[in-house]
């Protein structure tokens, strides 16, 4: 690195880093620095080039860690970055290229020089190298300011204070991976840290009253999804070819900012995707997954979990002040939009069930909405195809849509929105349909896929308690909606029937023919057992509260009227029988009444006439069927490896050796 253009695979033999981590100690004012931080070079995005610069990192890295102790180079670059910080706001405002050029490049070097550190070292390691100093003979070691600190209290100073321009972009973005780098630590680790250095830094101290600002800032860097800037828009443009303006300090600025570690360079073409993306509101993103999911402090409640859970809407002009020393405001409505169009990432897919789950505010504003299918239908899309994607964002989807079924508003209005022309549904064409019988087909199809397939218990048992939620309030089922229900209850039935033949056969003999155990078939047949009942009773909820409004439904449970009669006296489905037994029974004499050769319209006809007709008390009445999402006892052992599986295989310009992490195997995600 240095005046000239620089490329990854000289990294290793470059002068100047040679230098920063070799034996000798260079002051803070010198002109080395100058040196240093004046390179530009093509911004890395495969991960080949990523190997590259993290092998780079590593050999410097080893010197420097050698050297360290007694040159104290590291607090020395440090110390150069945040005296360079201190004028950055007047620099952005004066449009000093250069100057933000420079942080920039310090700030990188810094980023790249912690995260190797941070995997081979301990965090009390880390902590010591901030402290060294240069050692001369004849000195004593001065009151050290605690570096560590200050360095993590400029970099949240710098995202929630620097106005994000086309020449600050760069250097809010390094800030904000930085952060990231920082909380690393936990990647090489099997087990949660409870007792991280940098949480503590985080959670108290000079930090803790910058919480709400940086926690505002990363949302609205996610909410407003900002592109990099093209490459040289905001920088003097080269004069000639290869040739450039000399600032006086690097030509290689005329090379343009951009090519300095963001995505795309000037020489470098983007492809579509990346040039859609914003690696800012991504790297925001995962920070404030990480920060929310911190584990709190003996002593303290982790504080952006707080902010996360109580900030309000700016519109709500009744909001009353929180007695959470970290609430704030934020648009509600550009949040939604945000969500509803991000929905394809896990870590939006998080957020969303992180917001619903925990602000209330903003699960009240969401389930108020007037275009709930803007937010709903992505959802759907995720579960629709589930074969691509991976389990947890599944979950994630699931339990959200599980969440929004609580609520009874919710589970009435999604029968009224009705949609047209599903193009990503392509079992059947549905030209229209409601929402609400597309939800249900959605989950239905989850069931059955996750029956043959992987066969999750978790996720039958939200798949169903979703579907139970909305019983009571199925309105106008699609016939195709209908169908299904129906469909997978015969799934069931089979799956029953078969698992019964194979109880039958295991107690003939207790063990097979080469003496091995037979599969516990009684426990499988316990499982299906439950699952079918749940059918019964979501089809008999239904029944006894909207049966009127079903015609569909009826028609198909008629239509499938023999698979019902094996569990008319079976002693676990006997009670939830007797409804559908009556409804069955009722109907089925009524269309006999009316003879034979009916039409599909007039056995239709026939139910609807009939609906009205049928006494309702003659249907026995069952408890309500309500689930309520609750999270599991330490959720952290479940979502801390997930949040930095998604911190591993989506952030901006970030590689970390696989054979390094030990937080999660590299096919947990």
């Amino acid at each position: 690195m240095g005046a000239n253009g620089s490329s990854i695979s000289e990294l290793q033999e470059n002068e100047y880093l040679k230098k920063l981590s070799g034996p000798e100690a260079i002051s803070e004012n010198d002109p080395f620095w100058n040196q240093l931080l004046s390179f530009s070079f093509n911004t890395p995005t495969s991960s080949a080039e990523l190997k590259l610069l993290e092998e780079a990192a590593v050999s410097v890295c080893r010197s420097l860690a050698e050297n360290n102790p007694r040159t104290g180079n590291l607090a020395a670059l440090i110390k150069v970055f945040l005296s360079r910080t201190k004028e950055l706001k007047v620099s952005a405002e004066c449009q000093n290229h250069v100057f933000i050029w420079q942080a920039h490049n310090a700030l990188f070097i810094i980023c790249c020089l912690l995260k190797v550190l941070i995997c081979q070292m301990s965090e009390e390691e880390l902590q010591l190298h901030f402290t060294y100093e240069e050692k001369t003979p004849g000195s004593y070691g001065s009151e050290c300011e605690d570096l560590m600190e200050e360095l993590l209290c400029c970099l949240i100073q710098l995202i929630v204070d620097i106005p994000l321009l086309d020449i600050t972009y760069s250097i809010s973005l390094e800030a904000v991976t930085t952060m990231v780098v920082f909380l690393s630590c936990q990647l090489f680790h099997r087990e949660i840290l409870r007792d991280s250095i940098v949480h503590k830094y985080l959670m108290h101290g000079r930090c803790l009253p910058y919480t709400s600002r940086l926690v505002k800032t990363l949302l609205y860097n996610f909410i407003r999804q900002e592109r990099s800037p093209p490459p040289g828009a905001h920088v003097f443009q080269p004069e000639s070819d290869g040739g450039g303006l000399l600032y006086g300090i690097a030509s290689g600025v005329a090379t343009g900012l951009w090519t300095v570690f963001t995505l795309g360079g000037a020489g470098s073409k983007r492809s579509p995707r990346q040039e859609e993306s914003s690696p800012l509101a991504n790297q925001s993103l995962l920070l404030l997954l990480i920060l929310a999911n911190l584990t709190d402090a003996p002593d303290t409640p982790n504080p952006y979990r707080q902010a996360i859970m109580s900030f309000k809407n700016t519109q709500d002009s009744t909001a009353l002040p929180s007695p959470n020393p970290h609430a704030f405001q934020i648009n509600f409505n550009s949040l939604y939009t945000t969500l509803c169009e991000q929905q394809n990432s896990d870590q939006a897919t998080l957020l969303l069930y992180t917001l619903l789950h925990q602000n209330t505010n903003v699960r009240t504003y969401m389930l108020a909405r007037t275009d709930m299918e803007n937010l709903v239908l992505p959802i759907l899309e995720i579960l629709y195809h589930v074969e691509e994607r991976n389990s947890h964002h599944v979950y994630m989807a699931l339990i959200i849509l599980l969440i929004l079924t609580e609520d009874d508003g919710f589970n009435r209005s999604i029968h009224e929105v009705i949609l047209k022309n599903i193009t990503w549904y392509s079992e059947r064409v549905l030209t229209e349909i409601s929402l609400g019988s597309l939800l249900i087909l959605v989950v239905i199809r989850t069931i059955q896929y996750n029956m043959t397939r992987t066969r999750d218990k978790y996720l039958h048992t939200n798949c169903l308690a979703a579907l139970a939620n909305m019983s009571a309030q199925f309105r106008s089922l699609h016939q195709y909606a209908a169908q299904r229900i129906i469909s997978l209850f015969s799934l069931l039935s089979k799956k029953h029937n078969k698992v019964l033949e194979q109880a039958t056969q295991s107690l003939s003999s207790s063990l097979s023919l080469d003496g091995s155990p037979l599969p516990d078939y009684a426990q499988d047949l316990n499982v299906i057992e439950e699952v079918i009942r749940m059918m019964l009773e979501i089809i008999n909820s239904c029944l006894t509260n909207s049966l009127h409004h079903n015609p569909n439904l009826v028609y198909a449970l008629l239509y499938k009227r023999d698979l019902f009669e094996q569990f008319r006296t079976h002693p676990s489905f006997q009670d939830v029988m007797q409804n559908l037994d009556l409804v069955i029974s009722f109907f089925s004499s009524r269309i006999e009444q009316a003879g034979a050769e009916l039409s599909v319209e007039r056995v239709l006809d026939i139910i609807k006439q009939g609906a009205v007709a049928l006494p309702r008390d003659r249907l026995r009445k069952f408890p309500e069927l309500k689930f309520k999402y609750v999270e599991e006892e330490q959720p952290e052992e479940f979502f801390i490896p997930y949040v930095w599986s998604l911190v591993y295989n989506s952030a901006v310009a970030l590689y970390w050796n696989p054979q390094d992490v030990q937080l999660f195997t590299m096919d947990s995600g």
